[in-house]
């Protein structure tokens, strides 16, 4: 997408086209952070699929408000460039996916039950593309932290290859590198733009449970 057609698109038809900063006045506050003292024991998990202003709204709306997320950001993660920002990274030239990373408690939810949520809300089946935001920055992606996250994310994907989508998905499960914060205008963007871009692939999908 050019960067004219982005800006004429957000103006005449937000929840289709993104655009590339905005004047918003909001900070990158989470409520659940802030209404609540973190755990002791507390994990992170970090995922990409597609534009993360969709990924962090329905992780929020599905694992917030007690059930398990305890704090999330957006940001850059799985490329080289050092310190991207949203344009650079929009030019598909950093190497970095559009990612969620979320603090959450192991005892209300778990890792494994996040990645499965991950593989509904998204079509992990097309390679560096959501819907229509194409290229690298758009990849299904799953960034783990330690080698029983990798495990698990890497039995999980292949079952729902198997079970789900009856074909081999396009995710990458990689060790999780270093992380850059996005833009604050993009922390909880959803929230502050009800009417703002989302993903049409953004939505849960109904599938069986996943075989033990």
């Amino acid at each position: 997408m050019t960067f004219a057609a982005s800006a004429i698109g957000s103006t005449l038809f937000p929840r289709f086209f993104r655009p590339f900063s905005t004047s918003s006045p909001f900070l990158s506050l989470t409520p659940e952070s802030s209404s609540r003292n973190m755990s002791d024991s507390t994990e992170k998990a970090t995922v990409a699929a597609g534009c993360f202003w969709g990924v962090e709204h329905l992780y929020r709306k599905n694992f917030g408000n007690g059930k398990g997320l305890l704090d999330a950001k957006v940001g850059y993660s799985g490329g080289e460039t050092s310190d991207p920002s949203y344009r650079s990274v929009c030019s598909g030239t950093t190497g970095h996916a559009e990612a969620l990373q979320v603090i959450y408690d192991p005892s209300i939810v778990s890792y494994r039950q996040l990645l499965e949520f991950f593989y509904r809300m998204h079509d992990p089946t097309t390679l560096n593309r959501q819907g229509p935001d194409l290229g690298t920055q758009y990849r299904s992606a799953i960034f783990t932290h330690g080698e029983e996250q990798a495990r698990i994310a890497k039995e999980v994907t292949d079952k729902v290859s198997k079970e789900w989508y009856k074909q081999p998905v396009a995710t990458q499960v990689v060790p999780a590198g270093q992380w850059w914060n996005a833009e604050d205008y993009h922390q909880l963007y959803l929230n502050k733009n009800p009417s703002g871009y989302e993903c049409p692939a953004h939505f849960v999908r109904n599938f069986p449970p996943l075989s033990a």
